[in-house]
């Protein structure tokens, strides 16, 4: 599912709601995980999950195509770990 997607969802499961009020919420809330994100701060939605940003060290790879080693910058990535509501239900 795509953000239009879940706007729409939204819509029709709120009709009393405007969808541009729906699509402003949607950002809203995507907004300030980002925000938390980069600031380093864990995001825990009870029961569906945990978003957390992870330092990766530089390391040494190797390209696919020629086999040659190559530098790879250390750097942070963002982490989901699915709660146990949310692994309960998908592997149900």
């Amino acid at each position: 599912m795509i953000r239009s997607e879940l706007i729409i969802r939204l819509a029709e499961l709120n009709p009393h709601l405007y969808q541009r009020d729906i699509e402003c919420i949607v950002n809203t809330v995507f907004n300030e995980i980002t925000d938390a994100l980069t600031r380093g701060a864990r995001v825990e939605l009870r029961g569906f999950g945990a978003f957390s940003v992870k330092k990766r060290d530089a390391r040494q790879g190797r390209n696919p195509r020629t086999g040659k080693t190559v530098h790879v910058e250390a750097k942070v990535v963002s982490v989901f770990k699915a709660g146990k509501k949310l692994r309960e239900k998908v592997n149900s």
